[in-house]
């Protein structure tokens, strides 16, 4: 059962778990309480769920988040998607090989209950998604005593906080900066749960909107299906990662980075051990963090663009690890029978097309996709068709980073009191401007200078781009450090004031989310510094007397020196502080320790051919639509959608164009074609998969 087990990790604790047994074809297999069956099959070491009846592709887990149809298995005869369902001791699930068999299932198998009228609940504020903007908004509704019924589809509150293993930027006073996300999820569940207006239904999943202003829910325990009348809806549904057209692209081992976190920070499963990264935003440098945390190799970052886009500091921490950054490169092939085991990359040119003769083959058993989000907004479009007040937060509204989700979340919960009549202060212009901040993309990586550097012992700050981030400033006891600019995006400087200076305390060492500070200290020698690194990996893997490769911000080796002393501070669980003696000359260079902790330290160029995937590019998951099959059409003259549906079932499948209809829209961009010219298809309830026995037995009173 364990062979895809984490069982040791630097944050997250590795506790005794109670053990359930299933049957995966007929064999009987061992799952974690609690878990999903995709997650229990990964760790189980089973990563093909099916073949599909198009083509007879192999099929595996892709988004984890419902938002997709490639987990589909069968369970006791029925089709599910096994990332959004727990494992039940006893069930016999088995890989779904083309279409489902449903002829074993009698009529009084598919509704075994007599019909009943549809339960109709009418409440001031129905909220959609417990992540942090949702979480955010229903604290403030439920402060002022408003009746609020929160929903999310996950078993836990939390959105993608819980997946969050590394400390937060932005603001410390407003947003929990140099928090955790595990640990911001369970602040503000805990705040959420303390408000007695506040109703939470966990793995509740919003289907539709009708026309009389209704909503649609579909509870999985109790199994029931209920309308929900608002007076007032807020969809603070976050984002769905965007899919990337490649030859290849939907072999099993190829996720979306939030299915990547999922089963490594919230299931502790390992499903890969050498991991590419397509795209350089914040989400694919995290995630690349992520993996090495887990013991995962992390063979190269791919991003199309000439720079990352994400964060320096993030950037920065794979390079201490010799992690490969390609900038303006892209993925042009995964390759494999089965599952993914090559990938081919090359360089792009200035128009993003790629270089030819500067192909590489990369051996990789996982590629994590990280190429952007869209906003999951569909019931926001209806809510406005209908005529039902709606308002949105977080990623639903404007994809940013989740400290500014709980900020937009706090002032939406307080527009949405103002909108019930509710007497209270408007919201104040500045509030809007500091969400404007947190929103706010990072800046131009600059010089840093240490000519202000002085003194027997002070802190360094590598930092180097300004994003809005003050946890550094919040810590330091005597107040040295500070940003030299009106808001909290500018480059953090160490002061001497007052007769104080610092005496090495090491707390903004320990709070630094990027990991960007070190603390050098003179007072025993001046020849020689003792240098305090912060170091975020299992204590194993280093200790007192032994000899360590030390790195520049650049990822640059300066050599090996010894550590002296490795702890950490009690308010900082889980961030190492490893001193080091280093000569003077290199002191505040020092930024960060090449842990040798088994992985490699560059990319495998693979000498051997593997047989290249029978599969195209493809556009539409669900129903395997190729690029090439879009691309006839449209140069055949077809300018509306609904004839690329009638001719191909491109976004008719079980996700209803979720994943694809993006990317055909890009195609028609990619073909010369504006927008304006295309008429795209009518989004129609319902929005997600439901059994029809969930509504068959339910009918509405007149």
């Amino acid at each position: 059962m364990s062979q895809n087990r984490i069982t040791q990790h630097p944050i997250l604790p590795v506790l005794p778990t109670e053990t359930v047994e299933f049957f995966w074809k007929n064999e009987t297999l061992q799952a974690n309480a609690g878990e999903t069956i995709a997650s229990a099959l990964i760790a189980n070491g089973i990563d093909i769920f099916g073949y599909h009846p198009k083509d007879g592709s192999p099929q595996g887990l892709f988004c984890a988040n419902g938002q997709c149809s490639q987990c589909m298995v069968l369970v006791d005869n029925r089709p599910i998607k096994s990332c959004m369902t727990k494992v039940q001791p006893g069930i016999h699930v088995m890989p779904l090989d083309g279409l489902p068999d449903i002829s074993q299932l009698s009529a009084s198998s598919v509704v075994d209950a007599e019909s009943q009228a549809t339960p109709v609940i009418e409440i001031p504020v129905l909220i959609i998604g417990g992540g942090p903007a949702g979480l955010s908004a229903a604290n403030e509704l439920g402060q002022l005593g408003i009746k609020t019924l929160l929903i999310d589809d996950k078993s836990q509150l939390g959105g993608k906080l819980v997946l969050q293993t590394h400390r937060f930027f932005g603001s410390t006073e407003a947003v929990y900066a140099g928090t955790r996300g595990i640990d911001i999820a369970s602040k503000l569940a805990d705040q959420v749960k303390a408000q007695a207006s506040v109703e939470i239904w966990l793995e509740t999943t919003a289907l539709a909107i009708y026309e009389d202003k209704t909503v649609a829910l579909w509870r999985t325990d109790p199994d029931e299906y209920i309308l929900v009348k608002p007076e007032v809806l807020l969809v603070a549904t976050g984002a769905r990662e965007r899919s990337l057209p490649f030859k290849g692209n939907t072999l099993p081992g190829i996720y979306g980075a939030g299915a990547f976190q999922t089963l490594v920070n919230r299931d502790l499963i390992k499903p890969a051990d050498q991991l590419l990264i397509v795209g350089g935003g914040n989400v694919g440098l995290i995630s690349g963090y992520h993996a090495l945390q887990a013991g995962i190799n992390v063979v190269a970052l791919v991003e199309a663009m000439p720079k990352c886009g994400g964060y320096r500091v993030h950037e920065d921490k794979l390079a201490r690890f010799n992690v490969p950054i390609l900038t303006s490169h892209t993925i042009l092939e995964a390759r494999g029978k089965e599952r993914v085991r090559q990938a081919i990359i090359a360089r792009v040119d200035e128009s993003f097309q790629p270089v030819p003769g500067t192909e590489k083959e990369l051996t990789c058993d996982c590629i994590l996709i990280a190429v952007g989000l869209d906003p999951v907004d569909e019931f926001i479009q209806k809510a406005q068709e209908v005529g039902l007040p709606v308002f949105s937060a977080g990623d639903a509204e404007e994809i940013a980073e989740a400290s500014s989700a709980m900020f937009s979340g706090k002032i939406t919960g307080l527009e949405i009191a103002q909108h019930l009549g509710i007497d209270i202060p408007p919201v104040p212009e500045s509030w809007r401007e500091f969400e404007t901040i947190l929103k706010s993309h990072p800046g131009e990586v600059l010089p840093i200078d240490h000519s202000s550097l002085h003194g027997q012992v002070f802190p360094v700050m590598h930092c180097r781009q300004e994003i809005p981030c003050d946890p550094c400033t919040s810590v330091c006891p005597y107040g040295l450090i500070v940003i030299d600019r009106q808001d909290i995006r500018g480059l953090p400087a160490y002061t001497i004031r007052d007769d104080k200076s610092c005496i090495a305390c090491e707390r903004c060492i320990a709070i630094c989310p990027g990991l960007a500070i070190t603390v050098v200290d003179f007072r025993k020698d001046p020849d020689q510094a003792m240098v305090s690194i912060p170091l975020e990996f299992a204590e194993q893997f280093i200790k007192a007397g032994d000899l360590v490769p030390l790195t520049d911000i650049e990822g640059n080796r300066l050599g090996e020196y010894p550590v002296i002393r490795v702890r950490t501070l009690r308010q900082f669980s889980h961030t190492l502080i490893v001193q080091v003696q280093v000569p003077a000359d290199i002191a505040t260079q020092v930024t960060g320790i090449q842990l040798n902790a088994g992985w490699s330290t560059s990319p495998v160029e693979s000498d051997q051919y593997l047989e290249t995937t029978e599969q195209d590019t493809i556009i539409c998951r669900c129903e395997h639509v190729t690029a090439g099959e879009i691309r006839a059409l449209i140069r055949s003259g077809v300018r509306d959608i609904n004839q690329l549906k009638a001719a191909t079932k491109a976004t008719m499948g079980s996700c209803g164009g979720k994943t694809c209809l993006q990317l055909i829209k890009k195609i028609f961009r990619e073909e010369g074609i504006s927008l304006d010219e295309v008429t795209t298809p009518v989004q129609r309830p319902v929005f997600v998969e439901v059994p029809l026995e969930v509504i068959a037995k339910n009918f509405q009173e007149e």
